[in-house]
């Protein structure tokens, strides 16, 4: 079955000149013309442009791209892995959200006092969290954070309750950007760093959208397959 550019926009809700840009950029094959001129496009067509649908939300348009110019050039195992380790590092956050929150659990039943006087420079502060100094400095500038200056020397100190909220953050630095990561980080600047339940509830809405991106992930892999069967086919 072929389709015209009309009908391959009104089927997957995106305009003739989105899929020409896809076209142009490789991330399709290009359309077979008919006797007038005109785009003609087919199932692989469709195939390519449900993957890049399913994909694009659940690991971003960037690394869509990456993997789509890839099975072109015939890299199947490089796609794969460049998937892969996408998926590992959400993994990797999940598994660090889920740390924080256990620590937060103890902190809000009374188990272990949270002590909001103690202050840590920049230095203890990358190496208590894992995050880079560069990274710390950046969301202070765009005020994710807002760093506290010791009196003596102007340099920049950090709460514990900083680094709760800088752990959160980091959570969601390698997520596709969209209105659910824009809201969270945008909840995580205006939370109240001293109340631990706020925290708390705020690291299980992460933990959600994390548990949802993997679904997603999930349903862009299907899509991939999908398309790499119909690659090997025409090969």
């Amino acid at each position: 079955m072929v389709l015209r550019p009309k009908k391959m926009s009104e089927k997957f809700k995106m305009s003739a000149s989105t899929i020409r840009n896809y076209e142009a950029k490789g991330l399709i094959p290009p359309a077979d013309r008919s006797a007038n001129g005109y785009r003609i496009y087919t199932e692989q067509h469709e195939t390519y442009l449900a993957c890049i649908q399913a994909m694009a939300p659940a690991f971003g348009m960037e690394m869509t791209t990456e993997v789509l110019h890839c099975l072109q050039r015939g890299e199947l195992d490089k796609a794969l892995w460049i998937v892969k380790e996408r998926e590992v590092s959400l993994y990797r956050e999940k598994a660090r959200v889920e740390k924080l929150i256990k620590e937060l659990e103890v902190y809000a039943d009374g188990s272990q006092a949270h002590d909001l006087t103690k202050r840590f420079n920049i230095n203890e502060t990358s190496l208590r969290t894992g995050v880079p100094k560069s990274a710390i400095r950046y969301w202070e500038k765009v005020s994710l954070i807002t760093a506290e200056r010791d009196p003596a020397n102007d340099y920049r100190q950090y709460s514990e309750a900083h680094l709760f909220k800088i752990r959160l953050i980091q959570a969601l630095q390698s997520s596709v950007y969209s209105k659910d990561t824009v809201s969270l980080k945008k909840s995580i600047a205006s939370i109240d760093d001293h109340n631990i339940e706020h925290v708390m509830k705020l690291a299980e809405k992460i933990l959600i959208y994390l548990n949802n991106t993997n679904k997603s992930q999930m349903r862009g892999l299907y899509y991939l397959y999908k398309l790499i069967r119909l690659t090997d086919t025409n090969r």
